[in-house]
């Protein structure tokens, strides 16, 4: 574990990403690593997902509620299996009018409470960046962090500046080495 706190030491963390750089020292989970992900870019723990490429397909480390719901395979039109076969960040602002597989988006979280339950909000913008693991330039996974909401004009546009951090914190998660990365 050493070696990859020096390794992700030596890339040069911007500050932004220090709180990803820490959940990845202190034995990252994939629920503490979307925790951070959700801080920096200021979203809700929800509206971030990590998948891990298993067997040509795409299974969910995180939101925990989509981990038994089935895996995406990378042939398919979704959009996180065209981000592990392009190997290609993408952003897309406006993306309830772009065509997709909402079966994902539709499945809420269990409610412990009857008055936390509602229906899901719909994911009105969407960035999407593979995660690469560099020596062999092959595909760990895909983060993707969205913007939910009832109204796309009343929700941040996504900037190239922040997909850039999150292409740089897929780069964090690329060389942590951690065990969640191991199917």
């Amino acid at each position: 574990m050493t070696s990859n706190i020096h390794a992700i030491e030596e890339i040069g963390v911007s500050e932004l990403l220090f709180p990803l750089a820490s959940a990845l020292r202190n034995s990252p989970s994939p629920e503490s690593v979307c925790m951070a992900l959700a801080e920096i870019f200021h979203v809700q723990p929800g509206e971030v997902a990590l998948l891990r490429l298993e067997q040509r397909s795409l299974r969910f480390l995180y939101p925990a509620h989509l981990r038994d719901t089935g895996a995406i395979p990378i042939s398919s039109s979704a959009v996180a299996a065209h981000t592990a076969l392009s190997k290609t960040a993408e952003i897309f602002n406006n993306f309830a009018q772009v065509e997709h597989a909402s079966i994902f988006e539709l499945i809420a979280p269990t409610a412990t409470d009857v008055k936390e339950q509602r229906a899901p909000l719909r994911i009105q913008k969407l960035m999407s960046v593979p995660i690469i693991e560099h020596t062999q330039s092959s595909v760990l996974g895909v983060i993707q962090i969205s913007r939910k909401g009832m109204e796309p004009q009343l929700i941040p546009d996504f900037t190239r500046e922040e997909m850039h951090d999150l292409e740089r914190a897929a780069d964090l998660l690329s060389i942590s080495k951690a065990a969640f990365w191991v199917a």
